[in-house]
């Protein structure tokens, strides 16, 4: 992977190339950029893909001590990369809490965002999200040392599969969940900024339920993609979402869990590429 220093720390990213339309997706809470192998492997071909890790629990260099790692804060990381990486015409791609970033961003401005795609992801008064979301920002209020202590049952695959873990997120990630874990396991650094993320929880939950309503102000294309039965994002929020968005419409995805990207990418590549034709004129190749 590459990576770039921007304000709050070093960014890790992978960078496709090419000179398809720009698609820069984004990864949840407790997880990195490998979310998205599989749909960056079905998209490469004809889109420019870029895959930030972002500093929200499984990234591997810890950030600056003075760095905003808020969901509002890494949403300006997001904005930053952008721009450090001149991205112009881009369509900003969320998943789980990559989505709330998207929402985050698009309220604050970004203006290099040309289209987004919100795919089963917190919105509203969702967040954190559920029984998995709200027993992660409990274990947040712990000291770093005594989060990584209560984290440590993680290693455990019984326990990742676990509703209050990620069993109710996908049916096929233990090879994933394994990897996102090991960070915040064996790093110091890492479990600070995780613990500093948390507990950031309360403020960036009423910041995300203005981002929700501030959608109808957003007059680009938007697609919102949603598991069918997901039980951890409700499939109410995701036609709650496109209606709210002027060019919003929804596509719903049979036979998935919350991370759409790991259990059905085939299905969410096919509905990027066709919100986002490889011929497209206008996109930004950066």
């Amino acid at each position: 992977m590459k990576e770039t220093e921007l304000s709050a720390g070093t960014i890790a990213y992978e960078d496709t190339g090419g000179d398809g339309p720009t698609v820069v997706l984004l990864h949840g809470l407790m997880m990195d950029a490998s979310l998205w192998d599989a749909t960056v492997a079905a998209l490469s071909a004809t889109h420019r893909c870029v895959v930030p890790t972002l500093p929200m629990g499984a990234h591997r260099t810890p950030m600056r001590a003075g760095a905003d790692l808020s969901l509002c804060g890494t949403a300006r990381t997001v904005a930053e990369l952008l721009d450090r990486l001149d991205l112009t015409d881009v369509t900003l791609v969320g998943n789980d809490t990559g989505g709330a970033l998207v929402q985050l961003a698009v309220a604050d401005g970004a203006a290099r965002v040309g289209r987004i795609v919100l795919a089963s992801c917190e919105a509203f008064d969702n967040y954190p999200a559920r029984l998995t979301g709200t027993t992660l920002a409990l274990a947040g209020r712990l000291p770093p040392r005594l989060f990584g202590m209560f984290m440590q049952q993680m290693r455990l695959r019984p326990v990742r599969r676990l509703p209050i873990a990620f069993g109710r997120l996908t049916a096929h990630g233990d090879a994933a969940t394994r990897r996102w874990m090991r960070p915040v396991l064996t790093s110091p650094g890492i479990r600070r900024d995780t613990v500093r993320t948390l507990r950031a929880a309360p403020s960036d939950a009423r910041r995300l339920t203005a981002a929700a309503e501030s959608l109808r102000d957003f007059d680009r294309p938007a697609l919102v993609v949603w598991a069918a039965g997901d039980r951890v994002m409700p499939p109410e929020h995701g036609r709650r979402l496109a209606a709210l968005l002027p060019q919003g419409r929804l596509e719903e995805v049979p036979d998935s869990r919350t991370l759409i990207p790991l259990d059905r990418p085939e299905e969410l590549a096919r509905a990027v590429r066709g919100f986002v034709p490889a011929l497209s004129s206008d996109a930004g190749s950066g």
